[in-house]
């Protein structure tokens, strides 16, 4: 009777844990952020190692350390001390069976030197009871990599805070009207 037992447990593990398994992985990603006409989508079984820029980006980027936890722990202790260049968002679906379904969103930041760098932050819900551990990632080359295949730009788009940023205009604008003001000036003392 023990063993009739343990058979049934055993057989009903094996068909319970690979569907546990396979909902801690994303389903589904899209990533936003400057230079990008529109998001990057992503689809598929984020699980499947890094033979697809899916899956590349979830195993590179950090997503399951960040989200459950890993021992050795591969987060940083704090933001690490680089020049990030600009964040990208990516928006990643975690299913959990059939109709439950959470978003978590990581930061990423592709042209940070001398490799990528991810962030999510800690505590968001997912599941419905459960948080992410959140952290920064030191990734690899790869993670750039995957996203220029998927349609990031291959460098980083030129600065919005560069020097035609809503600051200079403004600036370029009050020295315009202050001009404009003094040479009417001049003008009406020369015609009086």
């Amino acid at each position: 009777m023990c063993r009739y037992l343990l058979l049934v447990a055993g057989l009903a593990a094996a068909l319970v844990l690979p569907g546990l398994a396979a909902a801690k992985g994303p389903d589904g990603a899209s990533l936003t952020g400057p230079g990008l006409s529109q998001p990057i989508t992503f689809s598929g079984d984020g699980e499947m190692g890094q033979g697809t820029p899916f899956g590349t980006l979830v195993f590179a980027g950090g997503f399951f350390p960040q989200m459950y936890g890993q021992s050795p722990d591969p987060r940083l202790k704090s933001r690490p001390k680089v020049t990030l260049g600009p964040r990208y968002t990516i928006v990643y679906t975690v299913p959990a069976g059939e109709n439950v379904r959470s978003q978590v969103t990581q930061d990423v930041y592709p042209y940070a030197k001398p490799v990528p760098v991810t962030y999510m932050r800690p505590g968001q819900t997912f599941w419905g009871t459960q948080h992410t551990k959140g952290g920064w990632i030191r990734a690899s080359a790869a993670l750039k990599d995957a996203l220029v295949q998927a349609g990031l730009p291959a460098d980083p788009p030129l600065s919005s805070a560069g020097f035609w940023s809503a600051g200079a205009i403004g600036a370029f604008a009050g020295l315009f009207g202050v001009l404009a003001i003094g040479g009417a000036a001049i003008l009406m003392r020369r015609t009086n």
